[in-house]
């Protein structure tokens, strides 16, 4: 591969998945002297179609992993690169696991998907109590607060989180979204939460909407 590169080829490389590809490309656009945010927004038009393409069913929970992968290898590499990681974050989420579930597929690919939006993202992990979740919003002061679960059980412990939550009084300025497999307009009613997603492009798009309009 000789020559300058060509954004459009790493855009495509993160849409079609191609890992090698989309490394490749990467590397000799930072080491040709690319700035390294234009390098994160051409991933983010990949990342865009990914998502896209997995809400149309063309991709499936496999190449959204692998995608999200690809972007956060990308990540690495562009991270040392910058001053700042994004001067201006167009908002602040806090996400996790709640209590009693360790799954983290979904919140990962989240979260790759969300700092391909530039969005900052501080994650709690997984099995994460009502405290963690009240803490990190009285140190970080979100704009959105995220909770994942896969297991059915997962939706009593977001219930008691958002509960938790409200009763401290520190919601008048954030927004609750539950997410994951069990997610759907049922468990955002019995949750308490403001919003629900089922996979994680949707969640992406809600997200925007509740903090850039």
């Amino acid at each position: 591969m000789n020559g300058t590169p060509d954004p459009e080829k790493l855009t495509v490389a993160i849409a079609d998945v191609d890992e090698k590809a989309a490394l490749e490309i990467s590397q000799r656009m930072l080491e040709a002297g690319e700035d390294p945010a234009e390098v994160l927004e051409v991933c983010r038009r990949g990342m865009s179609v990914v998502g896209q393409r997995f809400e149309s069913g063309k991709y499936f929970l496999s190449e959204m992993i692998m995608a999200a992968e690809i972007f956060n290898e990308i990540l690495s590499m562009v991270r040392p690169r910058l001053r700042r990681i994004e001067e201006k974050p167009l908002g602040r989420i806090v996400l996790g696991t709640v209590q009693g579930d360790v799954h983290d597929i979904g919140k990962n690919i989240m979260i790759a998907m969300l700092e391909a939006e530039r969005f900052q993202v501080i994650d709690l992990g997984v099995d994460v109590p009502p405290e963690k979740f009240i803490d990190a919003i009285k140190e970080y002061q979100p704009d959105v607060v995220g909770m994942s679960g896969l297991l059915t059980s997962a939706i009593e412990s977001m219930k008691n989180t958002v509960e938790s939550i409200r009763a401290t009084g520190l919601t008048a300025r954030i927004k609750i979204v539950i997410g994951g497999g069990r997610a759907d307009e049922i468990a955002r009613e019995y949750t308490g939460a403001d919003a629900f997603a089922d996979n994680a492009a949707k969640g992406v798009e809600i997200i925007k909407a509740m903090i850039v309009g």
